[in-house]
């Protein structure tokens, strides 16, 4: 070995050491947002999948379970995505004026809105999980979906006005 050679720490080794601390809150990270174990599993399979082959990269990221959960979110978006075409293929898209003013104040039932979460469609349930359950900015909420701020925050109000739509009709004794 040259004395310019540096020798570079195992990435697969580090991600490795990670891997036990890490895995329950990846998990539960997709558990919390999909509500389904069998999807959380595979998300978060996929998710370690992705961190190996960004570790196997010439300049890996810093590993940290902040940074698998990071990972873990745009698969979880990525499903949502691909769901979203999916249905979109099946159904017309519903484009309903939005109320200028939005005085919806009332307390939610955390699981009707898990259950009413969970119908939307992939767009609106991944809007409304990374902005209100994650607490992201639009313009991140922006970055991570591939829109437009203004693109955003009009699907914003449509994801709202579908969720509130879909939470009277349920709370007023609809179908389940």
């Amino acid at each position: 070995m040259q004395p310019s050679e540096k020798v570079r720490p195992d990435a697969g080794a580090a991600l490795l050491d990670l891997y036990d601390e890490a895995l329950p809150q990846v998990y539960g990270y997709l558990l919390a947002r999909c509500g389904w174990s069998a999807l959380a599993e595979d998300l978060t399979a996929e998710t370690f999948v992705a961190a190996v082959v960004a570790c196997r990269r010439p300049d890996p990221p810093v590993r940290s379970t902040a940074w698998l959960v990071g990972i873990a979110r745009h698969k979880l978006v990525d499903h949502w995505r691909a769901a979203e075409r999916e249905q979109r293929g099946l159904r017309a898209v519903d484009a309903e004026p939005a109320p200028a003013d939005d005085p919806w104040d009332e307390r939610l039932d955390a699981t009707l809105a898990r259950e009413v979460l969970d119908a939307q469609t992939g767009t609106h349930r991944a809007a409304l999980t990374l902005r209100y359950l994650d607490g992201l900015p639009v313009p991140e909420v922006a970055r991570v979906l591939g829109r437009t701020v203004h693109a955003t925050e009009a699907l914003l109000v449509r994801a709202r006005t579908a969720f509130r739509r879909s939470y009277t009709a349920l709370g007023e004794g609809g179908p389940r």
